[in-house]
């Protein structure tokens, strides 16, 4: 296997899953960046791995093989059939961590489209959809790995064990909220019962379907295409804060969504800034539709 000479650089998407009623299933990539750039050290006896990260979570993430974007790297070489010798890789972060926009996603896509991008024929030798399934192999679930992937609205679920997509063009813009406090995934997830009730299912899945029309074709359906009964109240203890906005912004007719696992607020609307709370971030986001860039 041949690597190719120099550094080679990929741009990848935050993404919202979820969007009120697509519990595990809807993403939307939005226009907030994690730029990688990596490079094979291929000296005789350069086994070295050099790891430099620079804003989001740069005091937090490992400088070892432990790194997400390494582990998706070294996942995507063995698939593919060696590992280089030695890597240099550069992390530039603007995606928070633990605020439910997808940073993980953002991290496993790039890693994997960075690794195929350095080894020559690379992305003959591993197509877009090998290079999703193990994106969501190593995530575990592939809803924002499809919208940080390829973009846009995307749809996706697993048919046995093949993981499947479809995206959507749509032109929302967004608002998103987020607190300075991190919620992890698994403890959101913890929180959700094993069961719902058969009506809230039911609204769930009308909503869900409307959603989709509301996202591509009839946006002022938003209010109601974003009902959600099956996961955002079960998660109001663990971010108390981000459901009281969320509340207050909905009463107002304001399309808004806890952003995948939490805390992140997300609203289909512009010029809210100063709905913020003290002390939290404010992003107006347009939809990226590229997805994970080589650059």
């Amino acid at each position: 296997m041949t690597f190719v000479v120099g550094p080679v650089s990929v741009r990848t998407p935050a993404s919202s899953a979820n969007l009120g009623p697509g519990f595990d299933a809807l993403g939307l990539a939005l226009s907030l960046h994690d730029d990688l750039t990596a490079e094979v050290l291929e000296s005789k006896g350069d086994e070295r791995l050099e790891i430099t990260v620079t804003g989001e979570g740069a005091e937090d993430v490992p400088r070892s093989g432990d790194h997400l974007v390494v582990r998706a790297m070294n996942a995507t070489f063995d698939l593919l059939g060696e590992r280089p010798a030695g890597l240099r890789l550069t992390c530039v972060n603007a995606i928070p961590h633990g605020r439910g926009l997808g940073s993980s996603a953002a991290a496993i896509v790039g890693g994997i489209v960075l690794a195929r991008a350095l080894v020559d024929g690379g992305a003959d030798r591993l197509d877009d959809r090998a290079a999703f399934q193990l994106a969501v192999d190593l995530e575990g679930h592939p809803d924002n790995v499809a919208a940080a992937m390829f973009g846009g609205l995307t749809i996706a679920w697993i048919d046995g064990a093949a993981a499947e997509m479809q995206r959507l063009e749509t032109t929302v813009e967004t608002t998103v909220f987020v607190p300075p406090e991190a919620v992890s995934t698994e403890r959101a997830r913890g929180l959700l019962p094993e069961t719902v009730p058969h009506r809230d299912a039911a609204l769930n899945a009308g909503r869900a379907a409307l959603l989709i029309a509301a996202l591509t074709v009839a946006p002022e359906h938003l209010i109601s295409a974003t009902e959600d009964r099956i996961h955002q109240s079960y998660r109001a203890g663990a971010m108390p804060e981000s459901y009281k906005l969320l509340r207050q912004l909905r009463v107002e007719g304001i399309p808004t969504i806890i952003s995948g696992a939490g805390p992140t607020v997300l609203s289909f609307a512009r010029g809210i800034a100063e709905r913020a709370p003290q002390g939290w971030a404010v992003h107006e986001l347009a939809v990226d539709v590229e997805g994970a860039l080589v650059r």
